[in-house]
């Protein structure tokens, strides 16, 4: 009877996550454009998911269905502050932790589309709590940030509590996601420099990684919510000496957000002192990193620099992490071939 009671909640919560994953869809969809634009990306868009989805089907079921993923963890009072944990089977002592920040064009950003990111890390005995945020027109950039600042604050002060190690989080954003965590640590970095109160300290993330991300650009409000600006702002020099080392990643093919946007952000954090780095992936697409890569197995330049990065000093895990077993495949590399040709992204 247990087992029939939790195979109906976990169908019941099953339906509901795909309701809202059907309703973001849609909302990219009317964001897409209209006329001829928005058909031939409508078809570009379902022919995508149609050629991936032998993977997504996969990372569903272990999403819905696996005793490593704890869903929908409330962390705030607001219907999105929600997170998912992705939990490794070993259990032994306290786990670093990556707090990943999910993309979506700041529309349809939805915690479940790290779900790949948190099963693979999990398999090298590293915790991931994937946080979510309100999207617009629901919240502003605003809103978003003090979501995902609230998310990152439940992990620092509680994350002992599901086996992971409050003195080893390293903060991760894709895409807009990117955008957001990065304001998020900023924003931290500035409160902290002019003594003003908070729930968590942006000493307690160790590195921030930032993949394919953009920046705001404009004048008036924008300026608030962009990075670049706001670190170059002499009142703001102080709290550049407070931030963690930072590594962005991007991909030289990315014609959603060019490379630019980390090679300008870099550039920026050094000129008032900061530790950062980008690292360009030659002819790599916007979704290429996190998506078709992951999705391809095997071997993978991003994903062992940052479990690398993670690990470093640990030589018990730096041993496992050698002589852990390729990646497994996902989709078979035709599929992979033709989604990339046709990708919308």
């Amino acid at each position: 009877m247990e087992r029939q009671s939790s195979f109906s909640r976990d169908l019941g919560h099953a339906a509901a996550e795909t309701y809202l994953i059907t309703r973001l869809t849609f909302t990219l969809l009317r964001y897409l454009g209209v006329g001829y634009r928005w058909y031939t990306r409508l078809v570009a868009l379902a022919c995508y998911a149609l050629l991936l989805m032998p993977g997504f089907l996969q990372v569903a079921y272990c999403y819905f269905f696996s005793s490593q993923v704890r869903r929908s963890i409330v962390y705030g009072d607001q219907p999105r502050n929600r997170l998912d944990l992705y939990l490794p089977t070993n259990t032994n002592g306290p786990k670093p932790v990556v707090v990943f920040v999910t993309g979506g064009a700041w529309i349809i950003g939805y915690k479940a589309w790290g779900s790949l990111l948190g099963l693979q890390l999990a398999e090298r005995d590293i915790i991931v709590a994937c946080v979510d945020y309100r999207n617009f027109p629901q919240g502003t950039i605003s809103d978003m940030v003090k979501d995902v600042s609230q998310g990152v604050s439940f992990v620092c002060n509680l994350i002992d509590r599901f086996g992971g190690d409050p003195n080893r989080i390293y903060l991760m954003g894709q895409s807009a996601g990117a955008h957001i965590s990065a304001c998020v640590l900023l924003e931290q970095a500035i409160k902290e420099s002019r003594g003003e109160s908070t729930t968590w300290s942006v000493s307690q993330i160790k590195a921030y990684f930032g993949l394919s991300g953009g920046i705001m650009e404009g004048e008036g409000s924008f300026e608030q919510f962009s990075p670049e600006v706001r670190i170059k702002d002499p009142r703001n020099r102080e709290a550049a000496s407070l931030l963690p080392p930072i590594k962005l990643f991007h991909g030289t093919s990315d014609y959603s957000i060019p490379s630019d946007a980390s090679i300008n952000l870099v550039e920026a954090l050094k000129g008032v002192g900061a530790e950062a780095e980008v690292i360009l992936y030659e002819g790599k697409s916007h979704t290429d990193l996190f998506l078709q890569d992951p999705l391809r197995g095997g071997k993978d330049d991003l994903f062992d620099h940052v479990v690398s990065v993670i690990h470093a000093g640990d030589e018990e895990a730096l041993a496992k992490d050698a002589s852990a077993p390729p990646r497994k495949r996902l989709v078979p590399e035709i599929l992979l071939r033709l989604a990339r040709h046709i990708s919308p992204f």
